[in-house]
């Protein structure tokens, strides 16, 4: 058996684990998860104690993408009964920064879908973000636009902008099976470009397309490698349309072994536990956030997902603290927010 203590302090040390003992993380026999998450926490708690930070998703553009990705419902190839609309207003992004204030968020992240903005996008955003900032200057901001130029990332950064997203998803050699209409080499550039521009780098993966186990621990050191802040790890939600929408579910011990990967080989950074961890982790979530110190709560792009509420339960009942929320809205702003 693996001692998972000294993969521990291998970790705290800033010590990348061999390839041998990332697969032994990956592939630990089942009885043994519970050494695994201690020491996964021991190396979570340095960074970030027992707090939790909950975020929140906007839908910011919906559908209409011509990119192929074959886990999304609103790609091309998607017969998905999905809404469809073009970018939101900078009235309803700012209604939406509000809902997420009000459940708790201390990060917003608008997401538009397509294969990357143009110059328009880029000023609407801005003006939006600019409007959001000056009512919750404390409220982390994070976008998710697509392939973007590092004159664009400087943009959003100027306006205020914390986190760009834009997830590697998996490893270079699977990624032509979920994508061929760009390149892995298009997404990494995006992510250096979002870094070349001062933002903080967001960017993860989706356990459960078809992977095998050498493509996690790939992407676990891809993300090491690029230095990645915020680190999402998604479960594939199977939506019927899409061309994964058959995929079976992940064998929820499998995510805990996977999100402790990512904590091992990504010590400082944030690691999220993102869409798809209520249908495949269930009631193993509580667990995850040993090697875990994010989550996302009031669903996602398209599909549903845990309310607020439930969410604090979750964290607290599981021994963990919710991250202090921003302070509420005055009372004029108050009036025009709706609840969730």
């Amino acid at each position: 058996m693996t001692d998972f203590s000294i993969l521990a302090q291998k970790s705290l040390a800033g010590e990348s684990l061999s390839k041998e003992e990332a697969f032994c993380v990956i592939q630990t026999a089942d009885e043994n998860l519970r050494d695994l998450l201690s020491a996964a926490f021991t190396v979570r708690q340095r960074s970030f104690g027992r707090k939790v930070k909950i975020c929140v998703l906007q839908n910011a553009q919906s559908g209409l993408c011509p990119e192929d990705c074959h886990y999304c419902s609103q790609s091309n190839i998607s017969s998905a009964p999905i809404d469809k609309y073009r970018l939101l207003s900078k009235q309803q992004l700012l209604s939406g920064a509000r809902k997420a204030v009000a459940a708790g968020a201390r990060r917003y992240c608008m997401v538009a879908s397509g294969r990357g903005p143009q110059a328009s996008d880029i000023a609407h955003m801005t003006d939006a973000v600019r409007t959001i900032k000056s009512e919750f200057p404390d409220l982390e901001i994070c976008v998710s636009l697509g392939l973007m130029a590092q004159t664009q990332a400087t943009d959003l950064k100027n306006a205020g902008v914390g986190w760009v997203n834009h997830n590697l998803n998996t490893s270079r050699r699977f990624y032509p099976q979920i994508c061929t209409t760009h390149t892995y080499d298009d997404r990494l550039e995006t992510v250096q470009n979002i870094k070349r521009a001062g933002l903080s780098s967001c960017s993860g993966g989706i356990i459960g397309m078809g992977e095998n186990d050498e493509d996690i621990v790939e992407l676990g050191y891809t993300i090491r490698e690029l230095g990645i802040d915020s680190i999402p790890v998604n479960f594939l939600y199977p939506i019927e349309g899409s061309p994964l929408g058959q995929q079976q579910k992940v064998d929820p011990i499998k995510g805990l072994k996977t999100l402790c990967l990512m904590r091992f080989l990504n010590p400082q950074s944030e690691i999220r536990m993102a869409a798809g961890r209520e249908l495949h982790l269930g009631s193993w979530s509580g667990l995850a956030f040993y090697p875990a110190n994010s989550i996302f709560v009031e669903g996602y792009l398209t599909t549903p997902g845990q309310g607020s509420q439930a969410a604090r339960t979750l964290i607290e009942e599981a021994g963990f603290e919710i991250e202090e929320a921003l302070s509420e809205p005055d009372s004029s702003t108050q009036q025009q927010t709706v609840s969730l």
